[in-house]
């Protein structure tokens, strides 16, 4: 056999190996994409055609931002990060039945005459959402480009996001931004409300009260 025939078997009967590095990343993006699908059931089924418009809108604007999900006992929350850290998120999605809520994570101090912004705590504001054309709105997209002009961490110019699942909390309240733990809020959470004024650790205990009480009659039956 001459040496070209045999270097041309050893082409045919070579067997191209599949680089596991680069299959696990999309493995494990379509285990999360599943994941999200199966939050969005769960928990604002009746919202999904406005979820997904709401998700395609932000990929575009910002396709390198990576979705951070995380379940709560009643909702579900994306937060829209250029890291793996949600509480660095510029904007989230919060939704359940009730409808969906898109945040603002330090929306305090945004600029906004026309008083679209609702919530009163130390950094994040929302808006409801109708429709996900509600971001393309001039006065929604001047608190956009704001927020992202002021944001301290910038996306990456090239790439894309991907969705990470921080389902561990689902079992707390949603925190006081969407994305960003308040210790505050935590602590209420965990803190054991007393069940009646008297089981405070100041309040006297009743059943000292009630034998001191009944002290005085038997001493009297006894002299």
């Amino acid at each position: 056999m001459s040496p070209k025939k045999m270097n041309a078997g050893r082409r045919s009967s070579s067997i191209p190996v599949e680089d596991s590095s680069s299959t696990e990343p999309a493995l494990t993006q379509r285990s999360a994409e599943a994941h999200l699908r199966t939050l969005i059931a769960k928990y604002a089924a009746s919202h999904l055609r406005l979820i997904n418009g709401v998700r395609r809108w932000l990929r575009k604007r910002l396709p390198t931002a990576h979705e951070i999900v995380y379940e709560y006992r009643d909702c579900f929350v994306i937060s829209y990060s250029p890291n793996d850290r949600g509480y660095e998120g510029v904007f989230a999605i919060r939704a359940n039945e009730e409808g969906v809520k898109f945040y603002f994570n330090r929306g305090k101090g945004l600029p906004d005459p026309e008083k679209l912004l609702h919530g009163s705590g130390n950094q994040t504001r929302w808006i409801h959402l109708e429709a996900a054309s509600t971001l393309a709105r001039p006065e929604v997209a001047s608190l956009i480009d704001e927020a992202l002009a002021r944001n301290l961490v910038p996306f990456e110019l090239s790439g894309s996001g991907s969705v990470v699942i921080r389902s561990a909390e689902k079992k707390q309240r949603p925190p006081a931004g969407p994305g960003r733990a308040d210790s505050g809020t935590s602590k209420a959470v965990k803190k054991k409300l007393p069940k009646k004024a008297t089981d405070a650790p100041d309040a006297p205990s009743s059943s000292k009260t009630t034998s001191r009480k009944m002290s005085k009659p038997r001493s009297k039956k006894s002299s």
